[in-house]
């Protein structure tokens, strides 16, 4: 990917790329010690301190779970509902899945002594009388060969009774009085794929819990299956709630556009999910709790609404319904007001802030781990690169900042406010920046982008 709008050289990212609590908190609270040249040193002039900026409030940070925790809670959360049954999908239904149960084979692979090569077919010893006819893959089995007899057969044919070797068309000639001579020595059997050669009847080919990848529909296609049994993909309805949206054109009078109604549902969609709708509300906590106790949906995302803002319904309307509340608040930035709650047994609530990149933060936070579980998949390996520049650290949070990645290294990028999508969007990966900061070359932790590591037309299945 275009690496456009890459922070170079490594002197300290601008101010104006965090938001505005971060820069005050960073003021206030000076460094963590780290000794980072981009994180501000305790012996910063007072003086450069806006008068009278307020402190974070301590209760909300005692209340707020560490990145890492959350990410746990959201993983765990979702092995604790009642389990969604396995479904039988036909296999052009299959990729992405997870087998729900192991690939036994239907039959020997292959089902019949098979040519590997186009060439003759030969019984004993050689040279051989050539027989006017061909073996063709598709076709009856042909007659049995007596020694010293051949017959022309085609890659894929079955091999006739007595057959002992095939010999391959560059291996082979025919002499004036149509006989057969080898090039080179025969081997019995040589060229021959035997009967059960790849596998028998009943055989595990796969375990459960493997991943339907374009290998494997091709591998259970050729064992003899039509459908298979796989966990279904978990059904999440997205909920867009805010007054000041705008579904097309430019901004204007106090609107914005929609940024998160045209991107969740893909994103939800690489991730594993079945999106089953996306609802754009207005700011009303009776429309609000009508949408979220009438959904039907393993997982409702909603975009907004998470503060404690006039118009931020999603907390009243949890308390309303008797929702538990797993996650309130994350130390992570951006996307610090984010929120996972329990519904039902068999249904979660995660709540993103509105701002585009901050949800994003959210949906890799706590969706991406959820969503996961749900599905059945494996948890990627976690790695960690260098980062080519430092980052700003926040006093208490963790940061996810885009990030290219370029050889050996990690590339953290400009525009990665809360607000800013211009970052991510040239991203392959968030870089976890740890509290205090990241100095030039310190190893840090990636997530990648789904699309990143799988390619568009694979991850968006």
């Amino acid at each position: 990917m275009t690496a456009r709008g890459i922070h170079a050289g490594g002197h300290a990212q601008d101010a104006e790329d965090l938001d505005v609590e971060e820069v005050l908190a960073l003021v206030n609270e000076g460094s963590t010690g780290s000794g980072d040249p981009a994180v501000p040193s305790p012996s910063a002039s007072p003086s450069h301190a806006p008068q009278g900026t307020p402190r974070k409030p301590d209760t909300d940070q005692h209340k707020a779970t560490p990145w890492p925790e959350a990410r746990a809670i959201a993983g765990r959360a979702a092995r604790t509902g009642t389990r969604r049954a396995p479904i039988s999908v036909t296999l052009d239904s299959a990729l992405g899945l997870v087998l729900a149960a192991p690939l036994v084979a239907l039959s020997d692979l292959p089902s019949f002594d098979t040519s590997a090569m186009d060439g003759w077919a030969v019984a004993g010893p050689g040279p051989w009388a050539v027989r006017e006819d061909g073996v063709l893959a598709g076709h009856a089995e042909s007659e049995p060969l007596s020694d010293g007899e051949a017959v022309r057969i085609a890659t894929g044919a079955r091999v006739p009774a007595d057959v002992t070797a095939v010999i391959r068309s560059e291996h082979g000639r025919t002499d004036d009085k149509g006989r057969l001579h080898a090039a080179r020595d025969v081997g019995h059997g040589q060229d021959i794929r035997p009967r059960g050669q790849e596998c028998r009847s009943g055989d595990q080919l796969l375990p459960g819990g493997t991943l339907v990848t374009p290998a494997v529909l091709g591998l259970a296609a050729a064992a003899g299956y039509d459908t298979l049994t796989v966990v279904p993909r978990p059904r999440v309805e997205v909920l867009i709630l805010g007054d000041e949206l705008l579904t097309e054109g430019l901004p204007r009078d106090g609107f914005i556009r929609d940024a998160l109604g045209p991107m969740l549902p893909s994103w939800l969609r690489a991730l594993g999910a079945e999106v089953t709708a996306v609802r754009r509300l207005r700011d009303d906590e009776k429309v609000l709790h009508k949408a979220i106790t009438g959904s039907t949906a393993d997982l409702i995302v909603t975009t907004g609404g998470t503060a404690s803002g006039p118009v931020d319904h999603v907390h009243p309307t949890l308390r309303r319904i008797g929702a538990e509340l797993l996650v309130d608040g994350v130390k992570v930035r951006p996307g610090h007001p984010m929120l996972l709650a329990r519904i039902k047994d068999d249904q979660l609530l995660v709540g993103l802030p509105g701002n585009p990149l901050a949800a994003i933060s959210g949906l890799l936070t706590l969706a991406e781990p959820l969503l996961r579980t749900l599905s059945e998949h494996p948890a990627p390996e976690p790695y960690a690169l260098p980062l080519q520049d430092a980052v700003h650290g926040h006093p208490y949070d963790t940061r996810l900042i885009p990030a290219v990645l370029r050889g050996d290294s990690a590339v953290p990028l400009h525009y990665n406010g809360p607000a800013m999508l211009r970052g991510i969007a040239g991203a392959d990966a968030l870089a976890v920046v740890p509290p205090g900061g990241a100095r030039q070359g310190q190893q840090a932790e990636l997530i990648d982008l789904p699309w990143a590591a799988a390619g568009i037309g694979v991850c968006f299945t």
